[in-house]
């Protein structure tokens, strides 16, 4: 970038008018460029190119003594001990169970077992792992017909320049026996950390409600006062050790998120701009800006806070908790507000969200991102060639899915 005020005018419209071009070029020919996350940290670990190489679908055969067993026992999210064979390799000693909140109710309510579930290399075994991974899932698609929804998400996020777990597609066997087509998903935890933010990492914490009655202040990063003890359905969920330095830290960041204070040396303004831009076009209303107010990572490094992406089966207007009649009405969200994503009580009490956009540079980019994603995400094609590529490598395998939660005409509307 050209910054120094005594370069010649002609060069500096030259250079403009040349990055203009190159942009429109770009977008005319469908060459989308990535953005880069803000402060990111540049690493490639082996299992990246391996479990998640996402131009295959890959294999998982879990090898269970008494799987009946553990399906009856799902709800208790209770860890056992399985083997999975991945791609062929073989590991020993790694932790299983159901995850969920709604999805593992029902799905068990409806009479199914397509539970999606969690998987711990170093669960059993000190220091075990996927060649770096320790901890990944396998999403079921629950509420998700078109099997796309998460992934997509996740696509838009890094194009975006948010760090999203890395996730791919699996066929997974039990016991030899099919069961299905899943997503795997890398788990923000100590291997996704070190990926996305080097060895020196800073903390990480998954924030959720004990009950949706409770007020969660918290949950919603609302400032409340200096008392760690006020932030439980924060530090309850450290997915690290944390400190009382760590925690203080933490509650400076909201603090001045509250105040205005040192608002950019306590908040990751613009990747959570970039966050929220994806998050809002999605519609998903299961989430922070939704009723429950969960669905999100925290992440904390040296008193900067910013927000990370998590749990998307029930974006593109598929979650109704709270929503009007009929819920099932696709026009209530077609043209969902970008401004005003969630009704007043809910965004007054968003903090992350709301005292952001009440400065007008932050709205404004906010808008310039909306008009990035459209312009090099979707309008340049790249969409349909996610879609086309991912539907071509997927069909086949929803077609003869046995524990499918939809048919395969179901799928293909």
């Amino acid at each position: 970038m050209i910054k120094s005020k005594y370069i010649n005018i002609i060069c500096i419209g030259a250079a403009a008018l040349a990055a203009l071009l190159t942009l429109l070029l770009m977008i005319l020919s469908g060459a989308a460029q990535k953005l880069q996350p803000a402060g990111s940290f540049s690493s490639s670990p082996e299992y990246a190119g391996r479990l998640f190489d996402p131009d295959r679908v890959h294999s998982i055969d879990i090898r269970i003594g008494d799987w009946e067993g553990f399906l009856q026992n799902a709800g208790k999210e209770e860890y056992v001990s399985c083997t999975l064979v991945i791609d062929g390799e073989e590991f020993s000693q790694v932790g299983l169970r159901a995850k969920g909140n709604n999805s593992l109710r029902l799905t068990s309510e409806y009479g199914l077992s397509r539970y999606s579930l969690k998987l711990e290399f170093d669960h059993y075994v000190d220091g075990g792992n996927y060649y770096g991974l320790d901890k990944f899932s396998l999403d079921a698609s629950f509420q998700d017909n078109s099997y796309m929804k998460t992934s997509l998400t996740y696509d838009m996020m890094e194009f975006m320049g948010v760090p999203a777990p890395l996730c791919s597609y699996v066929w997974v066997t039990v016991n030899g026996e099919d069961w299905g087509l899943f997503l795997a998903i890398e788990e923000p935890e100590h291997a996704f950390a070190k990926r996305n933010f080097g060895s020196r990492y800073g903390d990480l914490y998954k924030p959720d409600y004990r009950s949706l009655n409770e007020e969660n202040a918290d949950l919603a990063l609302k400032y409340i006062d200096d008392d760690p003890e006020s932030y439980d359905n924060v530090f309850r969920n450290a997915k690290f050790d944390v400190s009382k330095a760590d925690q203080e830290r933490l509650i400076r960041a909201l603090k001045a998120l509250e105040t205005g204070d040192g608002l950019e040396e306590a908040v990751n303004v613009d990747e959570i701009l970039r966050y929220f831009t994806v998050q809002v076009f999605v519609v998903n209303l299961d989430s922070y800006l939704g009723r429950t107010g969960h669905n999100y990572f925290l992440y904390e490094e040296e008193g900067r806070i910013s927000i990370l992406p998590w749990d998307y089966n029930l974006a593109f207007g598929t979650y109704s908790l709270g929503m009007p009649d009929p819920v099932n009405d696709s026009t209530l969200y077609i043209n969902y507000p970008i401004n005003t994503p969630a009704s007043g009580e809910i965004m007054f009490n968003r903090p992350l969200y709301h005292n952001l956009m009440k400065h007008d540079a932050y709205f404004h980019q906010y808008h310039a991102y909306f008009d990035q994603l459209i312009a090099e995400y979707f309008e340049s094609g790249y969409f349909e060639e996610f879609v086309e590529k991912t539907m071509e490598m997927i069909s086949p395998y929803v077609q003869k899915d046995p524990t499918a939660f939809c048919s395969y005409e179901d799928y293909l509307l």
